[in-house]
């Protein structure tokens, strides 16, 4: 969409915003357009084009919820989009997804209201996306094995999404409760037409394989640097704030290479990098942006055999990215919400 497409738009779009609920958005936005969305998302990061203002993570003193609210603008054509929500790691107990938010997008040229939508279907979606985008820039391109830590909403939408740009032959699941991963293995198995194993220790889903992704709340490691094969590609997004470390320090140290969606995020966010920074095992300069890779102004992987560490906090550039192109292809099938 152009910026003036926007202005012809204007008396089309008159008769108020777009209301979309969860299921619409997953309707609009299939894995394939996700993971488009967010290759725009970080490309036009790594170009310089985007607006990112600082995000905030507020922890709540009366629990262990976090709230967060998110803004950018990915171009002048695409309007600014902000995304408040929750953490709620209690959730994952009652079945229920852990982050709930909603969003809204602004109008580019009038910065009236042009959308409002669920929020938790646009982060489900946005963030498995990135870590696909993540493992199809960093992972080897002979990587078929998938070792997934976590069962719920995040890790199965992983599991989805890297399968679009791997050839997935096999994934072993592990998470702390036994029936759920069982569960959450037949569905991915029915779901992908691959074999999909409920482990039950971390370390089993880890070891050997080419590609992990760790996909839970948890404040200690779940994923130790011992057990990673030569030319692994680990992917976090759990570990979002100081406080929680999905990795540990071995993980960091054995790494060729630290990669994240954004060095100045990640530098206050993100805690194995945070813990690594304040130890000195890491230096700012050795972050590099997952959007530098992406347009090749940084390098990541340079063998076969390096382990390449990527540390994802979420970025509200990918909210921007994913919104508009929900709010496209609700304009091109016009839907009223």
């Amino acid at each position: 969409m152009t910026e003036d497409d926007a202005r012809d738009g204007h008396d089309e779009d008159a008769v108020g915003p777009l209301y979309l609920s969860g299921e619409q958005v997953r309707e609009l936005l299939d894995t394939d357009a996700a993971i488009a969305s967010q290759r725009a998302a970080f490309t036009a990061l790594g170009d310089g084009t985007a607006e990112l203002p600082g995000k905030i993570m507020h922890p709540s003193r009366f629990d262990d919820s976090v709230v967060f609210a998110y803004l950018a603008r990915l171009s002048a054509d695409t309007g600014a989009v902000a995304k408040i929500g929750s953490v709620n790691p209690g959730n994952a107990a009652a079945g229920l997804p852990t982050i709930h938010a909603v969003i809204n997008a602004l109008d580019p040229v009038t910065g009236q209201l042009a959308a409002v939508m669920d929020g938790t279907a646009v982060t489900t979606l946005r963030t498995a996306a990135a870590g696909a985008v993540a493992f199809d820039a960093l992972a080897t391109a002979d990587s078929t094995e998938l070792g997934l830590l976590g069962s719920g909403t995040q890790a199965l939408a992983h599991a989805r999404a890297v399968a679009r740009v791997r050839e997935l032959r096999s994934v072993r699941m592990w998470s702390p409760h036994p029936g759920r991963r069982a569960h959450a293995a037949q569905r991915l198995a029915a779901e992908l037409g691959v074999a999909v194993k409920a482990v039950d220790t971390a370390e089993e889903a880890v070891v050997g394989l080419p590609m992990v992704a760790a996909c839970t709340l948890s404040h200690t490691p779940v994923v130790r640097g011992e057990w990673l094969a030569a030319g692994c590609t680990v992917v976090s997004v759990g570990s979002f704030e100081p406080t929680r470390s999905e990795v540990d320090a071995e993980v960091v140290r054995r790494a060729a290479a630290v990669v994240v969606d954004d060095p100045t995020t990640a530098a206050e966010h993100a805690g194995p990098v945070v813990d690594a920074l304040r130890d000195g095992r890491l230096a700012r300069e050795d972050l590099i942006p997952l959007g530098g890779v992406l347009t090749g102004r940084h390098t990541a992987r340079t063998r076969p055999d390096d382990i390449v560490f990527y540390n994802s906090v979420g970025l509200g550039i990918q909210d921007a990215a994913a919104a508009w192109a929900v709010i496209d292809a609700a304009r091109a099938r016009r839907v009223r919400g």
